[in-house]
């Protein structure tokens, strides 16, 4: 029975596969498929790079956001009401029976 090589990934593409895992908000699971990298590789390198950075830097940045100012609000509330129209218009297309000019009119 042949004995497996281990592969070895320089630091660069490390970094790299972590930061696509912190940026993209997907789980490290779904970027190691993608990439073609065992699913546990990925999470300890992200783990690994979480305490590198707690530990490397005095103020590790916290997970609260930062609260938006009264416009930011405002522009915030506004688009969640766009959202929600542009939804309902969606949900109303897909339900059209035959072409959308019927609906339309």
């Amino acid at each position: 029975m042949a004995k497996r090589q281990r592969r070895s990934y320089s630091d660069e593409y490390k970094r790299q596969a972590v930061d696509l895992v912190l940026s993209s908000e997907r789980s490290a699971k779904s970027v190691s498929k993608e990439l073609g990298l065992d699913g546990s590789v990925l999470s300890r390198w992200v783990k690994e790079r979480g305490t590198v950075a707690a530990v490397g830097s005095a103020a590790a940045p916290t997970s609260q956001a930062a609260v938006p100012s009264a416009d930011q609000a405002d522009m915030i509330a506004r688009l969640q009401r766009e959202n929600e129209q542009l939804r309902m218009e969606r949900d109303i297309l897909k339900n059209c029976p035959g072409p959308l000019r019927a609906c339309a009119g």
